[in-house]
């Protein structure tokens, strides 16, 4: 039962409230499937990226015996090493609901550092490979990432729906159905006095007394 005063006002007051709160919950229930689908759509983008990484890596692996084949495990420790400094990561931010979303890609190749080592087709084979990893590993990492806020933001956005939903407009469905009924036996109690007193069978101070005692 609530402890407040029941009167219209208050009523009315808890009325605007509660369209108040039921308009968030709207809110919060568009904001979930709009976060749903694009959580659908970053995974397709995710699955794509994650084939390529994949298959790159593979492409690496074979790569790397061939060239470990030709030179051995310490000549190719020593062999030259590519110069990352033309490669850059070009990124574009974009937000939707607030969450951050990033779409990247390395741009530029790897070359080959100088230096007096000779070199084979199967150590740039190599080189070439490795780099291709590193490149299919940027876009599939800001997937990752954008998954991982996507889906945060979503379960914040869940509970905070459900709070609403299934706590706090109940309670306050419970508040107004009370005041307005503790209001209606109020006036019911009035309307019987008013009878009463036409008739001349309830005295003023009665009712009087009868107010100041609740």
């Amino acid at each position: 039962m609530s402890d407040v005063n029941p009167t219209r006002s208050v009523v009315v007051e808890m009325k605007d409230e509660r369209r108040a709160m039921h308009e968030g919950y709207v809110f919060l229930d568009e904001k979930c499937l709009l976060l749903a689908g694009e959580i659908l759509a970053e995974l397709g983008r995710h699955a794509g990226f994650r084939r390529a990484f994949i298959a790159a890596n593979g492409t690496a692996l074979a790569a790397l015996r061939a060239a470990v084949l030709r030179h051995g495990v310490e000549g190719l420790q020593v062999y030259p090493r590519a110069d990352l400094a033309p490669m850059q990561i070009r990124s574009r931010t974009r937000s939707l609901m607030g969450v951050r979303l990033q779409e990247a890609a390395l741009d530029g190749a790897a070359q080959p550092s100088p230096t007096a080592i000779e070199r084979s087709p199967e150590g740039e084979a190599c080189r070439r490979a490795f780099a291709a990893v590193v490149a299919a590993a940027v876009p599939l990492a800001a997937a990752s990432g954008n998954l991982e806020r996507l889906s945060l933001e979503y379960r914040r956005s869940v509970r905070r729906a459900r709070a609403l939903q299934d706590v706090m407009l109940p309670e306050l469905d419970r508040s107004i159905a009370d005041i307005e009924s503790r209001l209606e036996e109020l006036e019911q109690e009035d309307a019987v006095w008013m009878r009463s007193a036409a008739r001349g069978n309830t005295p003023c101070s009665d009712r009087a007394g009868g107010r100041m005692a609740r």
